[in-house]
């Protein structure tokens, strides 16, 4: 018997570390196959990079039979094109802290952070494209001269794929989740803020046009229909399936708390971004630079494996015995510290372990989050749930520390590429509203498995100590909530 003919659409995970193809069932959201490619380290990179990666992902074959693929980027980074659509200079990503002084500066010149979030529903921080494009202006005066249009990832790998195999250039399209973390386009008015291009660049340049959330970007020379494309953030929301009241902890080479929002958020204190998602709602987001990579650091320094930290972690007390850590080992987006360095505080002769200072890495990089979540809910969302996902998500000591710190109930949903999926579920939407069939795709996950609090102090007690060290450290750092 012949099996039934199925659609498959495709989503691409272009991230900071690596890019992650999904091939999927446009009706049920099943995986039929997927394909990697690794990007190099770094705070800069040729965009070439991630389009070398993406042939690298889907070679053999791994789009045969594919009708629609969507792009879900990493946010932020700044990539510039000359008139001709070359590539000015390599991309500064979204963790290039060089544009911290820019930021400040920009912060000043508007009158404030109060009206940039008003502006635009974020305040300036390194990671922003604007700040990115008046360090570009100062600091590479020749290369800005040659710039003519400003892009983000996920619009240039966009763009990429439609000329691939044409002599025709590509529009240059985006959607409305990246767009928002540019600093220069109002999820509030929904139009780009030109006025602030200049003041950042010194001269208004060309940006892509925002599509609708189930729009399409066009088709490539082989048929191939690409989608608007979205940010990761965006991305994994929309693979999440999220519902008002579900906060997302993200632990990758990031930290990010994220929710689903029906208006946009305004946080003149600049701890919560407001950022719109990939279906016409909004997304607040706070975002720390320093996650899983914190772990991994503790792991080093104590001659041992992220298994060893995590049985370290556990043979310790809630607490760590009054060790406490500011994880600020790459400087901090959030709180704005782009120049500081970790902190590990409360040191005696008696709590000087290693299982205590396994520990503090632990308790110091959820701290961190969790400060992300008072966050949140002091712009009046209520939270009902933390689905905890990323990298780090998989550590035992992390799922056992969390519901403690967090004080909510911690669930754990199956391990998925979530961003690749969300842009995968996007290229079905827009396949689909090509048909006049608008309505997202209705991809059913399993339900997620709810974590237990192992007991102890620490929604209490160890978040007070943190916040003590946090603002004898960096007194004035601390949000509002």
């Amino acid at each position: 018997m012949q099996e039934p003919t199925r659609t498959l659409v495709a989503g691409v995970d272009s991230s900071t570390q690596s890019t992650k193809v999904l091939v999927c069932d446009a009706e049920t959201g099943a995986i039929v196959r997927e394909g990697r490619a690794s990007h190099p380290d770094g705070t800069e990179v040729h965009p070439d990079v991630w389009w070398d990666a993406f042939k690298e992902a889907t070679s053999g074959g791994l789009l045969d039979g594919v009708e629609a693929i969507s792009v879900s980027g990493q946010q932020h980074g700044m990539v510039v094109l000359d008139d001709g659509g070359a590539v000015v200079r390599p991309a500064l990503l979204w963790n290039d802290t060089r544009s911290a002084d820019a930021a400040r500066d920009l912060i000043d010149e508007l009158g404030g952070a109060r009206s940039w979030a008003q502006a635009v529903g974020t305040v300036p921080v390194a990671s922003l494209t604007i700040t990115k494009l008046r360090w570009l202006a100062v600091n590479e005066p020749e290369l800005a001269e040659r710039v003519h249009d400003v892009v983000l990832p996920h619009d240039w790998l966009t763009k990429r794929i439609l000329e691939d195999g044409t002599r025709t250039r590509a529009e240059l399209v985006t959607d409305r989740g990246d767009a928002s973390g540019t600093g220069y386009w109002s999820p509030a008015s929904g139009e780009y803020r030109a006025d602030l291009l200049e003041l950042a660049f010194g001269r208004v340049v060309g940006v892509p046009r925002v599509l609708e959330p189930s729009g399409a970007a066009g088709r490539t020379g082989s048929g191939l229909m690409v989608a608007a494309g979205t940010g990761d953030n965006m991305g994994a929301a929309l693979g999440m399936g999220l519902s008002p009241g579900d906060m997302v902890v993200s632990l990758g080479t990031s930290g990010t708390v994220f929710t689903v929002h029906d208006k946009p958020t305004s946080d003149p204190s600049g701890f919560v971004a407001g950022f719109a998602d990939a279906t016409g709602r909004f997304l607040p987001l706070v975002c720390t630079l320093n996650a899983a990579r914190v772990l991994t650091a503790g792991a080093r320094i104590l001659g041992t494996d992220l298994a060893g930290l995590d049985a370290l972690a556990l043979k310790a007390l809630p607490g760590s015995g009054g060790l406490v850590l500011l994880p600020y080992l790459d400087g901090e987006r959030t709180p704005s510290l782009p120049e500081a360095t970790g902190t590990l505080g409360g040191l005696t002769r008696d709590n000087m372990s290693p299982e205590n200072v396994a520990r503090a890495h632990v308790e110091g990089m959820l701290c961190g989050l969790a400060d992300g979540l008072d966050a949140l809910t002091a712009q009046g969302i209520r939270p009902q749930r933390v689905l905890l996902i990323g990298g780090a998500a998989r550590s035992r000591a992390v799922r056992a520390i969390a519901p403690e710190i967090f004080g909510l109930p911690v669930t754990l949903p199956d391990p998925a590429e979530y961003v690749a999926l969300g842009a995968a579920k996007q290229a079905a939407w827009s396949l689909a509203a090509q048909t006049n069939k608008m309505s997202q795709p209705n991809w059913v996950s399993s339900e997620p498995v709810v974590l237990d609090p192992t007991g102890g102090p620490g929604h209490d007690v160890v978040r007070a100590a943190y916040r003590s060290l946090l603002d004898t450290v960096h007194g004035g750092a601390k949000a509002p909530f």
